[in-house]
């Protein structure tokens, strides 16, 4: 059999199943364009919807360079075929393949199978960060690729240089049997047309769940892999909504991931007769007006993030793509729906569910949940699902609880995750990454390719029984040559070296470099058995491992808690980012555990300029920065600022702690001692005088703000209560003249 009887055959396959099948083009690159253009003419392949992905545009079809793969998210297409041979991009493969519809086929253009693992390609060069080169990057993840290639069903390998077919992915499949019509609820609120337009009964119990957004303080959190139908369910629920009056903002990063919704919303409204208008191109409507009133309107996230014209509802897309901080914002509405993809075809972004859902229920809305499990764009059980889900493991999981419930310090086994072991040991990879995708905010199919093949990274895990109960992911970083260390300080940017970078560019430390360190890239522990000292049992299992390098460090969005915990673990903050981290919404702290006396002096020099520069930076880009985020970080600071008042300053803050001194007469002595004492807690303060040392000392804000923020009754009790503040400050550090103008007003 040839190339093109093979397609025939996978195609004929996929309509009957109204599942896809993937076709593996193995070979030279010139061989497989021509199997492939052989391929398009001989199989009944619509060029208005097949894609090419890659490099060239050789074909008469859609062109897209991997960079821009994302653009097909939302999309369908009959055909989609991704070039790899200058580059396997896991993320990218993982965009795509979900938007060949039942029927289609995947195409998957490859170096010889056989030789592929051994080659080095584009994305490698991005794995070879310094001082490592392309030579030192391992081929575990394309070798473990390309094994899934040749044992999944439904898959179908073809040598374009041989013209042979390896394997023809032929999987017989039983007939379907007709699904059941959906059922329209006997007490449903929204239109009949809404549930009778859903395909599947998981649509059916979303567009239900959305009715509660006719109530006030409703939250709806939608969830499923993609092609499950939620954004079509989103959009009829919004029409409904519109149907009854309601202003409904649907929000997303770009239109065409609720052009869907939309299209939906329409044909509700039209099927109903209550389309007064829109606004748009018909097949992309960003504006739809119902009679009496009610509207679906369209805004990017970002503009959306102030709810304009104060919608009555808003729709949420893909929500686990948006940063937190955006998410946050969102949470000012008093109805509002969340819809997100899971499983990481847009990213894996676990910031939503990793940290947004708390947020979610402490800002009082009344949260619902629902989640669609059977697939809308092809039959369930499709094989190329099965097999992208592996391949990526995009649906890697931790262990199940029970093996690991009574883990502990004690019994659970330190070892090394060696990256050709991970590779074979499927089980083993599955429990690891799946520990590293749930605890971080953004884990991407990019990153299963970094754990396996990335020379300067280490994987270190607890297990209990076989099983990981705790994972970390290391990243090696500095013993950088002294020419490369000049480059980074003139402003080059060094890949894979995060934290002598920020310390190097950024803070002007030019030998910061010089050090060898390991940076904690992530941590995570089993939900069953955390807060049992197994995350600090690992970091010091690493630390004894890894005692010959100068300092561990890490960098991470900070929150009070996960602060506390670093410094409780030996790691000091050398610096808080002047920025918000995109995907996690928060400032990032960057903290050092030195293991050596160089890396001593790298933490102790930079923790004294930190210091030095955290006062003027707080009434400035981090004036916005949460208290309690700030208190926690300068109390993990490992050294204490010299408190080095002048005499009349002193006089100054002793007369607005004990006399009738005012702080705004001069702010700066009061910021000083402010940072000294947050640093070294040498004073007895409550948790609410060290916020109103922050908010008011340090960050600048305004009395009436503070006062609001701090449950003061007036802006001149917040004023009289910053005073009171400094009063056992004075005690603490004031030196003569301090102590004797405190004794002036008889305290």
């Amino acid at each position: 059999m040839s190339v093109v009887p093979l397609a025939r055959s996978l195609r004929a396959e996929a309509r009957r199943s109204d599942q896809r099948r993937l076709l593996v083009l193995a070979g030279e690159r010139a061989a497989c364009y021509d199997a492939l253009e052989r391929v398009v003419d001989g199989v009944d392949l619509p060029l208005a919807r097949t894609t090419l992905v890659g490099p060239d545009d050789r074909l008469r079809c859609e062109q897209l360079p991997l960079h821009r793969a994302g653009d097909l998210l939302g999309e369908t297409r009959e055909a989609v075929a991704v070039d790899c041979h200058d580059e396997l991009r896991p993320n990218a493969v993982g965009r795509v393949v979900g938007a060949v519809d039942g029927g289609g086929l995947f195409v998957l253009l490859t170096p010889p199978l056989d030789e592929w693992p051994e080659r080095r390609d584009g994305f490698d060069e991005g794995l070879a960060v310094p001082p490592f080169g392309v030579d030192d990057v391992t081929g575990h993840f394309r070798r473990r690729f390309v094994r899934t290639l040749r044992e999944h069903r439904g898959v179908a390998v073809y040598d374009a240089d041989a013209d042979a077919v390896e394997r023809d992915g032929l999987t017989d499949p039983a007939p379907r049997l007709p699904a059941d019509p959906v059922a329209v609820p006997d007490d449903a609120v929204f239109p009949r047309a809404a549930y009778e337009a859903c395909l599947t009964g998981d649509q059916a119990d979303a567009v239900r769940a959305f009715e509660r957004l006719r109530d006030p303080g409703q939250a709806v959190v939608a969830e499923a892999d993609r092609g499950r139908g939620k954004s079509s369910a989103a959009g009829l629920a919004a029409a409904s909504l519109a149907l009854a009056g309601d202003d409904v903002l649907v929000a997303a990063q770009q239109y065409r991931s609720a052009r869907e919704g939309f299209l939906r919303a329409r044909e509700l409204l039209e099927s109903e007769d209550a389309l007064a208008g829109s606004d748009g191109d018909p097949a992309n409507p960003q504006r739809l007006d119902a009679d009496g009133g009610g509207r679906v309107r369209f805004a990017k996230a970002a503009e959306a993030a102030s709810l304009p014209d104060d919608p009555d509802v808003l729709f949420v897309d893909e929500a686990a793509a948006l940063p937190v901080s955006l998410l946050e914002s969102f949470l000012a509405a008093d109805r509002v729906a969340f819809v997100t993809t899971v499983h990481g075809y847009e990213g894996a972004g676990r910031g939503f569910s990793v940290r947004f859902r708390d947020r979610l229920a402490e800002r009082g809305h009344e949260a619902t949940d629902v989640r669609l499990v059977d697939p809308i764009r092809y039959a369930g059980g499709d094989p190329v699902e099965v097999w992208a889900f592996r391949a990526l493991l995009l649906d890697a999981r931790p262990a199940v609880e029970p093996v690991v419930a009574g883990a502990s310090p004690d019994d659970a086994i330190y070892r090394r995750l060696d990256p050709a072991e991970l590779a074979a040991d499927e089980r083993l990879l599955r429990e690891a990454f799946g520990l590293l995708v749930l605890a971080h905010y953004r884990t991407e199919p990019n990153d299963l390719a970094r754990l396996l093949d990335a020379p300067n990274l280490e994987a270190r895990a607890l297990c209990r029984g076989g099983h990981v109960v705790s994972v970390a992911l290391l990243a090696r970083e500095g013993d950088l040559p002294a020419d490369l260390r000049r480059e980074m300080y003139d402003g080059a940017r060094v890949k894979g070296n995060m934290v002598p970078d920020v310390l190097t560019s950024q803070l002007r430390d030019e030998d910061a470099g010089a050090p060898a360190g390991l940076r904690v890239v992530r941590i995570a522990t089993h939900h069953a058995v955390r807060s049992r000292g197994l995350g600090s049992r690992l970091l010091d299992a690493v630390r004894d491992e890894f005692d010959g390098l100068d300092y561990l460090s890490v960098g991470y969005g900070a929150q009070p808690g996960l602060v506390d915990f670093w410094h409780e673990n030996g790691f000091s903050s050398v610096h808080l980012s002047t920025t918000r981290n995109d995907a996690s919404g928060e400032y990032s702290a960057v903290m050092l555990a030195p293991l050596s006396p160089a890396g001593r002096d790298l933490r102790d020099r930079n923790a004294r300029r930190f210091l030095g520069r955290i006062g003027g930076v707080l009434s400035d880009a981090l004036d916005d920065a949460d208290p309690d985020v700030v208190s926690a970080v300068l109390r993990s600071v490992a050294t204490s600022p010299a408190v080095d008042l002048t005499p009349y300053e002193w006089r100054v803050v002793a007369d607005a702690a004990f006399g009738p001194g005012l702080f705004d007469v001069s702010p700066s002595p009061f910021r000083r001692l402010a940072v000294a004492h947050l640093a070294d807690r040498e004073a007895d303060l409550t948790p609410r005088e060290e916020r109103l040392l922050v908010l008011r000392a340090l960050q600048a804000r305004d009395w009436s703000a503070v006062a609001d923020e701090l449950d003061y009754p007036s802006a001149r009790q917040c004023m009289r209560a910053l005073g009171d503040a400094y009063a056992p400050l004075v005690a603490a550090y004031g030196d003569g003249t301090a102590l004797a103008e405190r004794e002036r007003y008889g305290e």
